[in-house]
């Protein structure tokens, strides 16, 4: 007879896999793969582009659980890649939630990250990662935000763990490496000028693209006084930004997003 201590709890485990080809005249799917809690959506759309839904059927993370998605679009193609809700990440028992992303953009394929943001609660655990592979002529935009409790709920995100690494190559060359780690208490250590000052709502956005340039005095007029701040280096374009909240981020994400996406507007799950 087993002990029920020797009973382990149940883990949400998922994977999706999306690739895109250029067919008729308009992206349409060559592989779609799904197990799991791991569910792509792909609703209409009215161009030439494609709009895929990341879905976890789980409905949050916690410690143990792991999501993996990968994104291939094939020459010519243009992908939009988001999710359905924000992704809550829940107190953590026992180890940590992983998410894994991979992202490979052909030649001329234009491919937008724009997942909705991740919400860390009290003594979450996450440690996530992005490795994208782009070609020399591949355009692609991103954006993580993150969440440091529901301000709006009156939760906050006092201790826990988080870790965030990007890697992005051109070519195989790295162009872009990041590495970020909140750990122990984080409500000390966010409330610290250098990190986030005391606020809870923080994002990312990068662009990858020839005509990066055009766009930084775009960002930085969108920013105004905000606390955050623009720049460029060989056509890379990146953005951070903090915010008191959720939507006080947005505010300032969605026009963002919507010029860098040369007035294409947000996937629709984005309304405010």
């Amino acid at each position: 007879m087993t002990d029920i201590a020797e009973i382990k709890p149940q883990r949400a485990r998922g994977t999706g896999r999306l690739t895109t080809r250029f067919s008729d005249g308009r992206a349409r799917v060559a592989e779609l793969y799904q197990e799991g809690c791991g569910k792509i959506r792909l609703p209409e759309t009215f161009t030439d582009g494609m709009e895929a839904i990341l879905i976890n059927s789980s409905g949050g993370l916690t410690g143990g659980d792991r999501l993996d998605w990968s994104v291939t679009a094939e020459e010519g193609t243009f992908l939009t890649v988001t999710t359905q809700a924000c992704e809550k990440i829940y107190k953590a028992a026992d180890g940590v939630a992983e998410v894994g992303s991979h992202i490979v953009a052909g030649p001329g394929t234009r491919v937008h990250w724009l997942p909705q943001e991740t919400i860390l609660f009290d003594n979450a655990a996450l440690v996530r990662r992005l490795d994208v592979d782009l070609d020399e002529t591949s355009e692609f935009l991103a954006v993580e935000a993150v969440l440091l409790g529901r301000k709006a709920m009156g939760e906050a995100m006092a201790s826990g763990q988080f870790r965030d690494r990007w890697r992005v190559r051109r070519n195989g060359r790295l162009i872009h490496a990041e590495e970020l780690r909140l750990d122990g208490d984080i409500a000390q250590l966010t409330s610290l000028v250098p990190v986030l000052g005391g606020e809870v709502a923080f994002a990312t956005v990068l662009y990858c693209a020839e005509d990066a340039e055009v766009y930084l005095p775009k960002m930085r007029a969108i920013l105004g006084d905000a606390i955050g701040g623009a720049s460029l280096w060989e056509n890379k374009l990146v953005v951070r930004v903090a915010a008191v909240d959720g939507f006080s981020l947005r505010k300032l994400l969605i026009p963002m997003l919507s010029v860098l996406r040369r007035g294409t507007p947000v996937p629709k799950v984005w309304n405010l």
